[in-house]
């Protein structure tokens, strides 16, 4: 069984070492007005290539999208 994680409550197989990676692959190049949790912390931009991710993990992205 390979390992998963929980994106924004998906599982989804755990193809990423950091947070920073993880976005890179999802396509958000740019922190700017994106937030993540992982396991209910927020982790601050700063901090995204430090922050190691790990099976189980629950990791929340929120971006901004327009409406009204």
């Amino acid at each position: 069984m390979s390992a998963t994680i929980r994106i924004n409550g998906r599982d989804e197989r755990l193809a990423a070492a950091t947070v920073a990676e993880l976005l890179r692959i999802r396509g958000i190049d740019k922190p700017r007005g994106i937030a993540v949790a992982v396991n209910g912390a927020i982790v601050p931009a700063r901090r995204w290539s430090e922050v190691a991710l790990a099976p189980g993990d629950a990791v929340e992205i929120v971006k901004p999208f327009g409406g009204g």
